[in-house]
Formats: structure tokens, sequence, C-alpha cells
């Protein structure tokens, strides 16, 4: 049975999952794309209301993790969260864990008054952008500036 456990970034299973989850990314980024552009997330932007990071576990333990954090919107723009570091270790993957993943982090984005929700992914990570795509999200022009990523998704609530 798959379950949600809020946490800090700063607890060290997250700690663990960041790190594979970077090192997953460093050594299958494009290589034509040059190299691969690590930012740890700063717990702050992850502490309700302005955000949360939570851990996917099950009886073996936590195999997953993910974000969503509030975003700097002006006066009048719909309130905005980002979905971030969302991973699923390979033996979650396939198993529908990365989608209940996404759908927690939704669900707690929208009960902080989310009105809209973005992401950013690399069009290698052909399988997260079909997830996202069959999620909702639409693509969008580009809301930042990571070095990583190549395709900008939104989803209006």
């Amino acid at each position: 049975m798959v379950e949600f456990e809020d946490a800090s970034v700063t607890d060290e299973r997250a700690q663990s999952l960041l790190h594979e989850y970077f090192a997953d990314r460093a050594s299958s980024f494009p290589a034509e794309q040059g190299q691969y552009t690590v930012t740890m997330p700063d717990p702050a932007r992850f502490t309700p209301p302005n955000g949360i990071f939570i851990l996917l576990t099950d009886a073996c333990g936590s195999f997953g993790c993910g974000g969503a954090r509030r975003l700097h919107t002006e006066p009048g723009e719909p309130i905005r969260y980002e979905i971030k570091h969302l991973w699923v270790q390979p033996r979650g993957r396939g198993t529908g864990a990365g989608r209940a993943l996404l759908a927690e982090l939704e669900r707690r984005a929208i009960g902080f008054g989310a009105q809209e929700l973005v992401l950013d992914t690399n069009v290698s990570l052909e399988a997260a952008g079909n997830l996202y795509r069959t999620s909702g999200y639409r693509e969008t022009a580009p809301y930042n500036d990571n070095p990583n990523a190549t395709t900008w998704f939104a989803k209006p609530l």
C-alpha cells in the first residue's frame, strides 16, 4: 500500500531520495544539452503554507518524493504553485506511483489556495511529459530560467 508522508527537504530520507534523483538526472541528461545543474531545494520554500514536500512510501520504505511551492505572482494573477522534484525510484515506475504522487501534490497545493499549477521538465523525460499531459497540463511559455528545462507546463484549476 502506497502512503504519503510529509517531510522537510532536510529530512535524512528526503535528502537521500533527492541525491538519488539528481544523480539519476545527471547520468541520463542529454549530452547535447550540456551538463545537468543540481540545485538543492530551499527548505523554507517547501514549508506550509508556502509549500510542501512529501515522501512516497510503502512497506519497503521511501521510494519517491516531490514538492509543491508557491511562486510569486502579481496582484490580480492566479495564485501559482510549482511542482518540483517529482521522482520515483525505478522499483516504483510503471505502477501508477508517480501519478498518485502528482495527484497528492496537486491536492495539497489546492488546499493552500493554488489557482494554477506549473512545472518544468526536459524533453528527454518522455514518461514524465506523458504523465503531465495526461494529467491535464498543457505546454506554456517558460516561466523560469531553469537550465535543465526544455518544456514548461501549466494547469489552471
